[in-house]
């Protein structure tokens, strides 16, 4: 009898109920690698607790040997609770006087990412930090998407792709590459296969599936060019906006006087970049008319209340409110240009540009990330990869993999 007493004791002291994921700057050596283990959590059927604005958005976790185990093994530090402990914790966050909420996490997200075959992690920020977060994902691109498959995930996110048939407007510096030559005819030979006269058609079909999978309630993150070519070829449905070297034909006469803004997500009201050999699409984009040095290159994330507006709360989480800014070929949003249902998540203030947006279209949610690589300032063509594993805590980083998250949590109707 004795003895029994005594290793339901031992048993009961060895494990607690709870096991807490630290963000803060000074408890996490391993930011992006903890939202792994909380993705590893929910593969498992178990629900996470993620606790907004406290510790920097830590993540509660059921204990079990095996987390405890793979913490070690990925590196990403953890504590744990006691239930006295943990009742505190969730006793602080319920406060009407404290900003925060514990948000229920339910599922693993299906993630898919819309990328060309042969194209390499390092190609783009989300899928290196899927991988280095160990989060799987599917690679899927315009074949799966117009056969209707986009129905099979919960999140999508967008390559740098160009929507608008330009090949990324790289005509002006790289037309004698033999890369672009190569993927102007891959692109080419791709929309003969799928039925299509030309790119841009095929790509506008391709961007209306994409739209239609967000109003049915999906979940699409965009970064880069990705964002505003997708707009522009929401806009432009029907209307020829592509040059000679582009798609064989001239473009329609006064072209921009036919774009229609209703059908677009994020943008209105912009103009398009008539020059083929500019290396942009619009005036969307800020990065021709950015006047900020590379060191003080920094944008806010701004401050929404947990527990009225959890979804960019969610959304926001970090172990600092200012991050370290970084160029690509659509690097900022121009604010005149932004759809009043627009909600600005993080903007430069000295430069007046948004960085990081958010909004909803039908029943889904998308969020435009602007610039290319977050720990790669200005990354060029040919550059070498990035090695994450070098900024492990990196803030930037950080914001996709938010987005990763968003759509396993309960939703609160946001009062925004």
């Amino acid at each position: 009898m004795i003895l029994t007493v005594f290793l339901c004791f031992f048993s009961a002291s060895v494990f607690a109920s709870y096991v807490l994921i630290p963000m803060d700057a000074d408890g996490q050596k391993e930011h992006l690698k903890a939202y792994g283990i909380t993705y590893w959590t929910l593969a498992k059927h178990e629900n996470v607790k993620w606790l907004l604005n406290y510790r920097g958005g830590s993540f509660l976790l059921p204990d079990t040997e095996a987390l405890r185990k793979e913490c070690q093994i990925r590196g990403v530090s953890f504590e744990v609770l006691s239930d006295a402990k943990t009742e505190s914790i969730l006793k602080e966050i319920e406060s009407p006087s404290q900003n925060m909420e514990a948000v229920v996490l339910e599922k693993a997200p299906k993630i898919a990412v819309y990328t060309p075959d042969g194209s390499v992690p390092w190609d783009d920020a989300v899928t290196m930090v899927l991988e280095y977060a160990e989060i799987p994902y599917e690679k899927i691109y315009d074949r799966e998407v117009l056969a209707d498959e986009l129905v099979l995930y919960d999140w999508l996110h967008l390559h740098h792709e160009d929507f608008t048939g330009q090949y990324g407007k790289f005509y002006g510096r790289y037309r004698a590459a033999l890369w672009y030559i190569q993927e102007k005819k891959d692109a080419e030979a791709l929309a003969t296969d799928l039925g299509y006269d030309k790119v841009s058609q095929e790509k506008l079909a391709v961007a209306t599936k994409i739209s239609d999978y967000v109003i049915g309630g999906g979940f699409m993150f965009a970064m880069c060019s990705a964002t505003d070519s997708f707009d522009i070829a929401l806009s432009a449905a029907g209307v020829d906006i592509c040059e000679p070297m582009f798609d064989g034909d001239a473009s329609d006469a006064n072209y921009q006087s036919k774009i229609d803004f209703s059908s677009t997500f994020a943008f209105k009201n912009f103009d398009l970049e008539k020059n083929p050999q500019r290396y942009e699409f619009s005036n969307i984009d800020t990065t021709p008319f950015r006047r900020v040095n590379n060191d003080a290159d920094y944008f806010s994330l701004k401050s929404f209340s947990a527990k009225w507006d959890p979804v960019p709360a969610m959304l926001c989480q970090n172990h600092t409110a200012l991050v370290k800014g970084f160029m690509g070929q659509t690097t900022a949003y121009n604010s005149e240009v932004l759809k009043p249902t627009v909600l600005v998540l993080g903007k430069n203030k000295s430069n007046g540009e948004a960085r990081y947006i958010h909004g909803v279209k039908g029943k889904g949610f998308f969020t435009f990330y602007g610039g290319h690589d977050p720990e790669d300032y200005q990354h060029l063509v040919g550059d070498p990869k990035t090695e994450l594993k070098l900024h492990p805590t990196s803030p930037g980083y950080r914001l996709i993999l938010n987005n990763i998250l968003f759509p396993a949590a309960k939703k609160k109707k946001q009062k925004t």
